[in-house]
């Protein structure tokens, strides 16, 4: 007796996967492409439950070297095709999270462990070689360096809803930089999504999103990257401790080593937006051709780099020093009552000079200022499942 099909819109009861436990199959988004292994499309093989025999499916479904090559297929004849976003999005997402288990043994443990341990982390190098070809010499690494330093201000509780930014100069000839585009959370940023813009904040490439850029909150930037050529990186730090800090009159105070390795910082009323030209003007006068730690009255503290390496070197120790001085403050019940460093008997050399390498490891090995930190926290993110910095 033949069935009758299924009328279109009629909604269809699907049976959990076989090879899947609970929770994963709710992972993946309806309108996944024809041409998904069979392994994942074969509800009527199995029941639910979490005993041996469950598990057992499992791993031989995982340990199968079939299932990923049809994955890897699939998704390549899927990018051809010039398939949805949507449904190539969960491939990959599937296709990364294998891959950033490891073995078999270890994906199959972590996929038969309670849901609320599961996690699924967009990586944060995305960018395909067929999206490579429009990037100017070095840019793909500068976009993983930049969407790294978003993830880690999600990982360190720094992140910010429409107050901070982090932007990257990529090419001193064209004056373009990277930015994180409105509407996404700090976690979500990957390399392809970041926005290029030019000097004015004006769209030079809308990255993987449809999203735009504030063009307000980019005229503080723009304007200290058009008064400091020098400056690569600037990362604006907003949290409570840094504008709590940014509003007190005595400012940032040599309270800790931290301070004194953030070094001197300048000062600026700023009003929220950098509209008229005096604004630029008085910036300029205020941020000096050296300093590299900008106060904004009320607005939290900007750390300038010549390398997103210093940059987040910088911002790192700005946020330690800012947390020492509320609490010391809170503690002490006044400045007056508080021991003061002293900056020029007490100078600290910052990791990552000549100077500290020479002195600490016999011969000069020169390397910039933050870079053996930053990639000791790269390495941590790759070690996160699923953020994938290092990995290509």
């Amino acid at each position: 007796m033949s069935k009758s099909p299924t009328p279109k819109g009629t909604p269809v009861q699907r049976s959990p996967s076989v090879g899947l436990p609970d929770g994963l199959p709710d992972g993946l988004p309806d309108g996944l492409p024809d041409g998904l292994p069979d392994s994942l499309q074969s509800p009527g093989n199995s029941t639910p439950g979490s005993g041996p025999q469950h598990k057992k499916r499992i791993s031989s479904l995982l340990q199968s070297p079939s299932f990923r090559e049809e994955l890897d297929v699939l998704i390549q004849e899927h990018v051809k095709k010039g398939g949805s976003s949507s449904n190539l999005w969960a491939l990959r997402q599937l296709a990364d999270f294998m891959a950033s288990h490891g073995s078999p043994a270890s994906l199959t443990a972590s996929l038969t462990a309670s849901p609320s341990n599961m996690m699924m982390v967009t990586p944060i190098n995305d960018l395909q070689g067929s999206e490579t070809g429009s990037l100017v010499k070095g840019e793909r690494l500068m976009r993983c360096k930049l969407a790294s330093v978003h993830r880690l201000f999600d990982l360190f509780g720094w992140a910010s809803l429409n107050h901070s930014c982090l932007t990257l100069r990529v090419s001193k000839e064209q004056e373009h930089f990277l930015v994180m585009p409105d509407g996404l959370a700090y976690s979500e940023v990957t390399s392809s999504s970041l926005v290029k813009v030019n000097i004015l904040g004006e769209v030079v490439d809308g990255g993987s999103t449809n999203l735009g850029v504030d063009t307000d909150r980019f005229g503080l930037h723009s304007a200290i990257y058009s008064a400091r050529p020098d400056v690569r990186c600037l990362l604006h730090l907003h949290t409570p401790a840094s504008t709590a800090v940014s509003a007190m009159k005595c400012g940032l105070l040599p309270l800790s080593h931290e301070a004194l390795l953030v070094g001197e910082a300048a000062y600026y009323d700023y009003k929220g937006l950098m509209e008229a030209e005096e604004d630029r003007v008085e910036l300029q006068k205020s941020l000096g051709p050296t300093c590299k730690v900008l106060v904004l009255r009320n607005h939290g503290i900007v750390a300038l780099g010549e390398s997103v390496e210093e940059a987040f070197y910088t911002i790192y120790h700005i946020q330690s020093a800012c947390q020492i001085q509320v609490s010391a403050l809170c503690s002490a019940g006044g400045v007056q009552n508080l021991i003061l460093l002293d900056r020029t008997t007490q100078r600290p050399n910052p990791t990552g000079t000549v100077g500290w390498a020479g002195s600490t490891f016999g011969p000069l090995t020169k390397s910039r200022l933050g870079e053996h930190e930053f990639e000791a926290l790269m390495r941590t993110m790759d070690n996160l499942v699923g953020h994938r910095y290092l990995v290509i």
